[in-house]
């Protein structure tokens, strides 16, 4: 088994069927990923400000065609939001004073 079947499988026995992608570039870390989950019927999100690429048009060109095929594009912040449901719990209290607040005085 190659490393891409090995991790098709790691993917597959998640059970899951919604997946949050980023990577160092969004024009070659994350296209391929995100397109073949999307292929296979997955619900994938792309956190697009956590990669760049080398240029601004590889990075356009990456993220239409993500957006084109199905791929819900986000951002971090959003999908802390997201995460966290709502800012009123416990939990969300906590994700505002140690990840955000923390992030903005880093």
């Amino acid at each position: 088994m190659d490393e891409c079947s090995h991790f098709a499988a790691a993917v597959k026995s998640t059970g899951r069927r919604k997946f949050i992608i980023a990577g160092v570039t969004n024009d070659v870390c994350a296209v391929y990923p995100a397109l073949t989950l999307v292929s296979q019927g997955y619900d994938v999100q792309v956190v697009a400000d956590d990669g760049g690429s080398p240029s601004k048009l590889a990075d356009d060109m990456a993220l239409r065609r993500m957006e084109k095929n199905g791929v819900t594009l986000t951002s971090t912040n959003q999908l802390i939001a997201e995460l966290a449901g709502s800012w009123a719990t416990p939990e969300g209290g906590r994700i505002v004073q140690e990840v955000l607040m923390d992030a903005l005085q880093g």
